[in-house]
């Protein structure tokens, strides 16, 4: 992994959505539900405000907008603050 967050971000890889089907209609991708978990991948080293809490391999929950989405070799990712993640699981 070529990136390391800086300061209280986090990257994280958001689970897969699920596949769900209606009635044997197959919902597009555009309309599938966006994950709300994922794994954390690597961590910043935390700010003089706000001690880094999370480390990588952590399963965690975070806000339905929360982050910026990047793609890494063909991978899906999130960067966001430490703050915006809702829990660890």
């Amino acid at each position: 992994m070529n990136i390391k967050p800086l300061a209280d971000r986090v990257l994280i890889q958001p689970a897969a959505a699920e596949e769900k089907t209606v009635g044997g209609i197959i919902i597009p991708d555009s309309a599938k539900e966006k994950p709300l978990k994922g794994i954390v991948v690597a961590v910043g080293t935390g700010s003089k405000d706000e001690e880094m809490i999370l480390k990588a391999g952590d399963t965690v929950l975070y806000g339905k907008y929360a982050g910026t989405e990047l793609e890494l070799d063909g991978e899906k990712y999130l960067i966001m603050r430490q703050s915006d993640v809702l829990a660890i699981i």
